[in-house]
């Protein structure tokens, strides 16, 4: 591993436990302001007080809101929710771009199953390249989504597409959670750079958000990639601090539930 990008990882990953919790905030470009990103400063101020061990943001955030409160993560691909196909993220920074910046990784995001599948996988590939030429660590968003994929949790479709980030190139893999443990140890049998949880939409209650956050370490997932259900709690600074009692301390849901 060239040494740029392994110095840049142990920044991201939590020197004791090892393990990351990033708290993605790309969603303006997909959905707009919503809730918990109208002040960017201040929801970032928010996570970062609470521990996150990196945020992931695009570059316009980065330059205007961002201080370096945290880990950074430069999040370059997107889509919005009014193209004609949500599911095609085309690439709008390049890795030059987040070195300027500061950046600790750069991440793309890939639907496997959408119809524009392949060109994304194309964009994988020249991203994977372009990190390892400059140093630079890629998380992939790498999620079973599109018209032929019956159900983006489904075990056999997530070990697909999170195969597909290991094999071009991908040093961290985002993707969602099976539901169960046994299904999701043989996702990270098959995986062998970290495996990080995604949070999904918001879910009901708090402790459904932790159950599923321990049930996936307990099954080898090395962190979380978690965002509406932390930028849109009542208390980000607590949920992240909930979320650290379990990936970082290694403390039972129970016990998480009490900081909150």
């Amino acid at each position: 591993m060239a040494k740029g990008k392994e110095i840049r990882l142990k920044r991201l990953f939590n020197k004791e436990s090892k393990n990351l919790i990033v708290v993605p905030m790309d969603h303006g470009v997909s959905l707009g302001p919503i809730d918990g990103l109208v002040d960017m400063p201040e929801a970032i101020g928010k996570v970062a007080k609470g521990g996150a061990d990196a945020v992931l943001l695009h570059k316009g955030i980065v330059k205007n809101c961002f201080s370096g409160e945290t880990g950074l993560i430069v999040h370059i691909s997107a889509s919005t929710k009014a193209d004609p196909d949500p599911n095609y993220k085309t690439l709008v920074s390049s890795v030059e771009e987040a070195i300027r910046l500061g950046a600790d990784g750069v991440s793309v995001h890939i639907n496997i199953g959408a119809k524009n599948g392949p060109e994304m996988i194309r964009q994988l590939g020249y991203v994977a390249d372009a990190c390892d030429r400059w140093g630079m660590p890629l998380l992939a968003m790498m999620y079973p989504r599109g018209d032929k994929i019956d159900n983006e949790h489904n075990p056999e479709w997530i070990k697909l597409a999170v195969r597909v980030g290991v094999e071009l190139g991908a040093d961290i893999i985002k993707t969602n959670y099976t539901g169960d443990i046994d299904s999701f140890r043989e996702v990270v049998s098959g995986c062998p750079v970290p495996i990080v949880i995604a949070g999904g939409p918001k879910m009901g209650s708090d402790k459904e958000v932790l159950e599923m956050v321990s049930s996936a370490m307990k099954a080898g997932a090395r962190g979380v990639s978690i965002g509406r259900n932390v930028f849109q709690h009542k208390s980000p600074e607590k949920m992240v601090r909930a979320l650290a009692a379990i990936v970082h301390q290694g403390e039972s849901v129970d016990k998480a539930v009490e900081l909150l």
